[in-house]
């Protein structure tokens, strides 16, 4: 299990620097009035695919330590309900794929997603130093 919570630790700064990369590419766009190319389309899948990974390894954390006697302390279920509903928000682009601007809708999902990553990891024991 310590090797699942090393993988979901390491896999949140990946998240974070696709996020942080999108959050410039969608700007950069949506400033530039460009078209939105086959690369954004991927960086937002890429994104949404990232937080669903760690969504899914978040779960079976979640379950796996809680069932084996670690239980379900408050602050394991903020983290997961805070997670999931940022992991939702990542996928806002996929939802609006006809959206007019395109840019503005990803950045809106990638800004949402990384203020609640950040509060979601933040509410756990040692935060963002663990």
């Amino acid at each position: 299990m310590e090797t699942l919570l090393t993988l979901h630790s390491i896999i949140r700064w990946g998240i974070v620097l696709i996020g942080l990369f999108a959050l410039v590419k969608f700007l950069i766009g949506w400033m530039r009035k460009s078209a939105f190319t086959k690369m954004d389309r991927g960086l937002s899948a890429g994104f949404s695919g990232l937080m669903d990974l760690q969504v899914t390894l978040g779960f079976i954390l979640f379950f796996w330590s809680g069932l084996s006697g670690g239980g379900f302390p408050l602050y394991r279920i903020e983290h997961m309900t805070v997670m999931l509903v940022a992991a939702i928000l990542g996928h806002l682009p996929a939802f609006r794929k006809n959206a007019e601007n395109k840019f503005a809708v990803g950045l809106a999902a990638v800004i949402g997603a990384l203020v609640l990553v950040y509060i979601g990891v933040a509410r756990l024991p040692g935060g963002w130093s663990r």
